[in-house]
């Protein structure tokens, strides 16, 4: 039994759902996202309440999925979804040129990303980088694409991170004699 896709979402102010077929939308105060489920699984929405429910145990391991799913929607078109990572390293750092975000990352040449739509970019330093956006899969995927261009080597720490994250250092070669 699912215990994640048999709980009831509750709806907040200032945020509408509505269902059509299998078309979840979610529209609030930051912008409007929808999803489409799979044909076994329906929503209803009562008055505040969004309960998802499966017609049979061959989508079993969807009905967690979709629950989680609306529910990293609302919270999306509320609050919005924040990624922070910093460069570190000499000489590595961010640089925002309009709908692009040219990186340097210790590279003979300097890598410039397309910024997607319904993304926003800020940087606080040019050591910095926020991505901002109200849907979850595309902030996390953006911001794991600016983290592949160097990812950090345990060994100086150098590369791209997110800011919470611990680098688990090494010693070298020289710890060994």
């Amino acid at each position: 039994m699912s215990r994640i896709g048999n709980r009831i979402i509750t709806i907040p102010d200032g945020v509408t759902a509505k269902v059509e077929d299998n078309k979840v939308t979610v529209k609030g105060p930051k912008g409007e996202l929808s999803t489409t489920l799979g044909e076994k699984l329906t929503v209803t929405v009562k008055e505040n309440q969004i309960t998802v429910e499966r017609l049979d145990d061959t989508v079993k391991k969807f009905h967690g999925t979709a629950n989680a799913n609306i529910v990293n929607m609302i919270n999306g078109v509320t609050k919005g979804y924040k990624k922070e990572l910093e460069a570190v390293g000499v000489g590595y750092k961010f640089t925002l040129k309009g709908n692009v975000l040219d990186v340097a990352a210790g590279y003979s040449h300097h890598i410039e990303l397309a910024i997607p739509e319904g993304i926003t970019l800020e940087c606080p330093s040019n050591t910095e980088v926020n991505v901002l956006g109200i849907d979850k899969e595309k902030v996390g995927q953006f911001a794991a694409e600016i983290r592949k261009i160097r990812k950090p080597e345990p060994y100086k720490g150098k590369g791209i991170r997110y800011k919470d994250e611990f680098i688990r250092r090494k010693e070298g070669k020289k710890a060994s004699k």
